[in-house]
């Protein structure tokens, strides 16, 4: 027997077995569409960890301020020895001395006296301000460090303040929080993978313990071990594909509904955006996962439990 009519036989019986047994088949997509979907679940869950916590990492920044008399050649020079640096998220804002009055009288807009004694002033008396920000929370330090050399050199007189230093407990603080997070999105994933495996698992043994007499004649005509088991390891392909193609059509309504209702409450992101743009990488994902999982699941348990 060639290869190719052995594939053709074992795939005509696996998908015999599948219409045949149709109630176990669909009780076996349905338990695996559960698998599939906390699985999927996952990616979602991710995603939104991901983006909070990019939210959280956008809003932490190192303002450097300068004194009013400080050059606006040297604070540019300095800039561009920061953006050089590898740490440094692009680009690096500068903010002139004159921008910094005029925030700062809006934020007074209501404070006559403030106002005042700013107008009674001769000249601006702030300075121009760096705003910094690095590319993981954990190189703040080093960043802040950098400057702590430029102000303790010839040309340092011109700062004035690193406000790092004033902020490095909420800062550590989010970074604990920030790799955490990431720790336990790692862990929920895997802890949910796990639980779909064996879920899974047990409920093709289930679909598999059905078909024992079948498979003990089969066993007492001498057909190999190999001819017996193929046509489940198709099945069980089958119920992991179907199940994939079902729950890529359940996280349509579900990913609307839920960008629809509760969508400002995930850091911005639009849930069903991302099931669009991702569409293809999911469904693969999915599928593969499925397919992957039910055949490999139905090896198990026809080998292990029928003891062939």
């Amino acid at each position: 027997m060639t290869l190719w009519s052995n594939f053709k036989r074992t795939a005509k019986a696996g998908f015999v077995g599948f219409w045949r047994n149709g109630f176990v088949s669909l009780a076996s997509v349905l338990i695996m569409t559960v698998t599939l979907f906390v699985f999927g679940t996952t990616i979602f869950i991710n995603a939104l960890l991901e983006t909070s916590i990019h939210e959280v990492e956008s809003r932490v920044d190192i303002n450097v301020y300068f004194t009013a008399d400080a050059k606006e050649e040297d604070i540019l020079a300095l800039k561009a020895k920061v953006e050089a640096l590898p740490e440094i998220a692009l680009p690096v804002e500068y903010i002139t001395k004159e921008t910094v009055l005029e925030n700062f009288r809006k934020q007074h807009e209501n404070d006559e006296v403030t106002l005042q004694s700013l107008a009674e002033l001769d000249g601006n008396p702030f300075g121009a301000v760096l705003n910094i920000r690095a590319k993981e929370m954990s190189q703040y330090e080093g960043i802040a460090l950098f400057f702590k050399d430029v102000q303790s050199g010839d040309n340092g007189a011109s700062i004035q303040k690193i406000n790092y230093y004033n902020n490095k407990q909420a800062i550590d603080a989010l970074s604990r929080a920030v790799n955490g997070g990431r720790k336990i999105g790692a862990a929920i994933t895997i802890a949910l993978a796990l639980l779909s495996i064996l879920i899974t698992f047990n409920t093709i043994r289930l679909s598999t313990y059905v078909a024992r007499d079948e498979i003990a004649v089969m066993r007492l005509v001498g057909a190999s071990n190999r001819y017996i088991r193929e046509p489940f390891v198709i099945a069980g392909a089958m119920y992991g594909g179907a199940a994939g193609l079902f729950v890529l059509g359940l996280f349509y309504p579900a990913t609307y509904w839920i960008s629809s209702s509760v969508g400002n409450f995930f850091g911005g992101l639009d849930v069903f955006a991302y099931y669009i743009n991702h569409f293809g990488e999911i469904a693969i994902l999915l599928i593969v996962s499925g397919i992957v999982l039910g055949s490999v699941s139905s090896f198990l348990a026809v080998r292990r439990y029928l003891r062939i």
